[in-house]
């Protein structure tokens, strides 16, 4: 019997990048590079360093499987998931194309995943970016540091690893995209929750810019630190382990046993409430350090100061941000006046806040207004603040919100954090998220993640993702739901309670 040779539509693809050649694989008549090194792997003596450029290779190596992924938090069996993979190649890209040939010039999406800062990898299956790039872009998924290994402020090593380790991948981007099809001009980022974080961090990054045209940040937490606030979490992280917060100590721990240590903060993160304020009441152990050198100043600061005025700005936020947080934490549906009272006393801004929060929401119960604060506090005023600052300083802004009720788990969690995700993907079957959207994807959904989809390229092929340009007079945004709509922005009476807040860096309360 003789073998057939396979079509050339059928033949795994190749491409050269600057490293040397990539053979990747066909899907559903895309060309799939998975486990790309941008980078050297960040151990040994280049533990806790800045990423250093990936050497190159001889010959074709293959592209077809995920790398590692960074070490991970205990958090939703991802510890497992990590430790499970072999290798310490963490820093890695993955690359769908519709056509990878040069001078096919397709725009770039570029995305950062979430998880908090302590959790995410690229090679879950609610990432998969073969729908969203069927749509006619380039699609690149990329791993980062994570935890104390990326965000850790570390005596010794650079602050923001975790985002140099991106800023390593869009140079990357920028260096290889044309040999897949790509594009290098129309780069898009984009990010949800922590990967919006992310997306935000990088719009005030000096060494980020130019590396961009266009960024979406999905549902973008408020949470930077001050360096002296990280280096005291720091501190309480090495502190775990018996060491000090140094290079030197640090790398005597073995990557996959290091996150340990921070969960142990966060498990007992409540004693550190006087002195690390709202974060330890959240908690929230990890962010971005605006630590003036590698992170200037705040991405709201950055903005409204006229940073990255040139680049594109889509951004937005899901109604009922906080209501899965409830769930995970078991408050859901049983939100006492007391556990109220207590979010808003740590989280509504200044003095007053909390009773102009009960006098601007008169009719709602401790539930609403629990929900309310956190979710404002958390991802929707700082999604919002970001979108003013963007549009006062001159640049061009999108902003959305997604109100679309998920489906799935009953139906009790509204337009929730992180519904978002599977319908820009259009992954309505696979991965956690799915469980939003249900076991059976209805007509109403698969509609609803095509619009998004649609608006998504649209924006990263020219900058308009089919609605008005926001700005502070009018305030237009786009509901998606089953009926979309262009309304004014919806959450007013929130905008008016956070129209002073300029979300500073957090400070160290008690020093």
């Amino acid at each position: 019997m003789t073998a057939t040779a396979p079509r050339p539509s059928e033949a795994a693809p190749e491409v050269r990048t600057a490293a040397g050649a990539l053979r990747g694989s066909r899907e559903a008549g895309l060309a799939v590079f998975r486990g790309i090194p941008y980078a050297e792997p960040p151990v040994g003596a280049l533990r806790f360093a800045e990423p250093r450029p990936v050497r190159g290779w001889a010959g074709v190596r293959a592209a077809v499987s995920y790398g590692p992924p960074p070490p991970q938090a205990g958090v939703f069996g991802m510890e497992a998931l990590s430790q499970e993979a072999a290798g310490d190649d963490w820093l890695t890209v993955n690359v769908w194309s519709p056509e990878p040939v040069p001078g096919a010039g397709l725009p770039v999406m570029v995305w950062i995943p979430g998880g908090a800062y302590v959790i995410g990898t690229s090679s879950l299956p609610e990432f998969d970016g073969g729908r969203l790039a069927a749509g006619g872009v380039v699609v690149v998924t990329l791993n980062y540091r994570l935890g104390l290994e990326g965000f850790a402020q570390i005596e010794g090593a650079p602050a923001n690893r975790g985002l140099l380790d991106q800023v390593a991948a869009l140079r990357w981007v920028r260096e290889n995209i044309r040999a897949f099809g790509g594009d290098p001009d129309r780069v898009t980022v984009f990010g949800q929750s922590a990967g919006g974080g992310s997306v935000a961090a990088l719009l005030a990054m000096p060494r980020a810019a130019g590396l961009f045209r266009r960024a979406v940040a999905q549902s973008l937490p408020g949470t930077f630190f001050s360096p002296e606030l990280a280096a005291d979490i720091a501190t309480a992280c090495a502190t775990e382990l018996g060491l000090r917060p140094t290079v030197a100590d640090l790398s005597t721990v073995a990557p996959s046993q290091l996150p340990a240590a921070g969960d142990a903060v966060s498990a007992k993160i409540e004693q550190w409430r006087e002195r690390w304020g709202p974060i330890a009441y959240r908690p929230i152990p990890f962010a971005p350090v605006v630590d003036g050198d590698v992170l200037p100043t705040t991405p709201w600061q950055a903005l409204a100061d006229g940073a990255a005025r040139d680049v594109d700005l889509l951004v937005g936020h899901v109604r009922d941000e906080h209501r899965l947080f409830s769930l995970i934490d078991g408050v859901l549906g049983q939100v006492t006046q007391e556990q109220a009272d207590t979010a808003l006393r740590t989280l509504a801004p200044g003095p007053d806040g909390a009773q102009r929060y009960r006098e601007g929401f008169p009719s709602a119960g401790p539930e609403e207004l629990y929900e309310l604060v956190n979710a404002d506090w958390l991802f929707r005023m700082p999604t919002l603040r970001l979108a003013q600052a963007h549009t006062t300083a001159g640049g061009r802004t999108h902003v959305y919100e997604l109100t679309w009720p998920a489906p799935g788990l009953g139906g009790a969690l509204g337009a929730c954090h992180g519904l978002d995700v599977p319908l820009v993907f259009g992954n309505l079957s696979s991965g956690q998220p799915a469980l939003l959207i249900g076991e059976d994807p209805s007509p109403e959904a698969e509609e609803l993640s095509a619009r998004i989809r649609t608006a998504w390229t649209a924006f990263a092929a020219d900058g308009d993702p089919g609605w008005p340009a926001y700005d502070v007079r009018q305030r237009l945004v786009q509901l998606f739901d089953a009926r979309p709509a262009v309304t004014a922005y919806p959450e007013e009476t929130s905008r008016l309670l956070w129209q002073n807040h300029t979300f500073p860096a957090l400070p160290l309360a008690e020093r």
